[in-house]
């Protein structure tokens, strides 16, 4: 196992850089998920990590040594692809035990080991068939397989559930959570899938443009995101947006219409005049009688989810999303009471897009 360090690394094509001096410490043992859209730097990240990617400016550290100049075999690193990256003319166990033949390990202490690895992740039965033979979920298992039997210090994970189908995604998730807990490799999982991210890792670190926009728990992320594009980035369904200004007296969101969503007193006082946008989830808003909410709304249309529904209502020119497992009944057309939970309203600069602080939240600081 090792720890991983990030130094002000920074990668470009040509003219353009992609990756604009991320910091980041790993520690060991540790699973961290760089969560992010497309394009955000991510993989590129990534790959600089395992040597796949020149660094154009920075210092990787891997077990407190620099490792810019090592070659990816000499890095003690262990990835795992997005399309299996497998050999097809080779059998599960040909490509499960292959690093350890390049290795030169005798045949029979090979086979025991290939062994033991598929049966850690369910090949047992597999092992004489070709990649063609298998289907998405295997084929990733033995990609998982040929990694976790080299035993490297580090795993790379490059979105490498992206081609399963939703189910076989789960599944996967708790496989690769399962393998961490047993074996403690260092591990840094890229994604875009931010319930992957929610569920597997010990901190996400949430990228957007080449910077990291936060770095924490994933519970921490989810309840005081850093900045509005964390904040509409991780959420399902997504984070309402509202304009308004802060008033100290009375304690609220002044919202545009002359409607007010009522703040604690504290905050309020901290950001007095401060125009904001307020963040509220769907599941921390309730649907009631026009005139008795936070403010009025009128009902569009709804989405059955089964154990809950989604309401969607019009708002100014903007749609409010209302999530209630009690599934009151609302007539389209209708205008509704929306009420808000005081202590569930997020608020941020409108101006800078980063999160207005309230005293006793403390976010984990993105090394700069």
């Amino acid at each position: 196992m090792a720890n991983i360090s990030i130094k002000q690394v920074r990668k470009s094509y040509a003219n353009s850089e992609v990756v604009h001096g991320v910091n980041l410490e790993v520690s060991t043992g540790e699973f961290i998920v760089i969560l992010g859209p497309s394009g955000c730097g991510k993989s590129t990240l990534l790959r600089m990590i395992a040597g796949l990617e020149s660094v154009t400016a920075g210092t990787i550290l891997i077990d407190d040594k620099p490792v810019n100049d090592l070659e990816p075999h000499e890095r003690g690193c262990a990835m795992v692809f997005q399309n299996y990256a497998l050999y097809p003319h080779m059998t599960v166990a040909e490509n499960i035990g292959y690093a350890l033949k390049v290795a030169g390990l005798p045949k029979m202490e090979r086979a025991t080991k290939v062994s033991s690895v598929a049966a850690s992740v369910g090949l047992t039965e597999f092992l004489d068939r070709r990649p063609g033979q298998l289907s998405g979920g295997q084929r990733q298992r033995v990609a998982m397989a040929r990694a976790i039997i080299r035993e490297p210090k580090v795993f790379l994970f490059d979105e490498p559930l992206s081609n399963l189908d939703a189910k076989l995604r789960v599944q996967m998730r708790q496989e690769i959570r399962r393998i961490h807990n047993r074996i403690r490799a260092t591990s840094i999982f890229v994604t875009h899938d931010q319930q992957e991210g929610m569920t597997l890792a010990d901190r996400l670190v949430v990228m957007n443009k080449g910077v990291i926009e936060q770095i924490g728990a994933p519970e921490d992320v989810y309840h005081h995101p850093a900045s509005i594009y964390v904040a509409g980035f991780i959420g399902s369904p997504a984070m309402n947006f509202l304009s308004g200004q802060i008033s100290a007296t009375p304690a609220a969101a002044m919202l545009a219409n002359g409607e007010r969503i009522t703040l604690p007193a504290h905050v309020a006082a901290a950001h007095d005049g401060k125009l904001a946008q307020i963040g509220i989830r769907p599941e921390a808003l309730s649907i009631v009688p026009a005139g008795s909410g936070s403010f009025d709304a009128v009902f569009d249309f709804a989405e059955e989810l089964g154990n809950a529904r989604l309401y969607h209502f019009r708002f100014e020119d903007l749609t409010v999303s209302v999530l209630s497992a009690d599934k009151p009944k609302v007539k389209a057309g209708v205008p509704m009471g929306i009420k808000v939970a005081m202590d569930a309203v997020h608020l941020f600069d409108a101006e800078t897009g980063k999160r207005l602080l309230a005293r006793g939240i403390v976010l984990e600081p993105v090394p700069a």
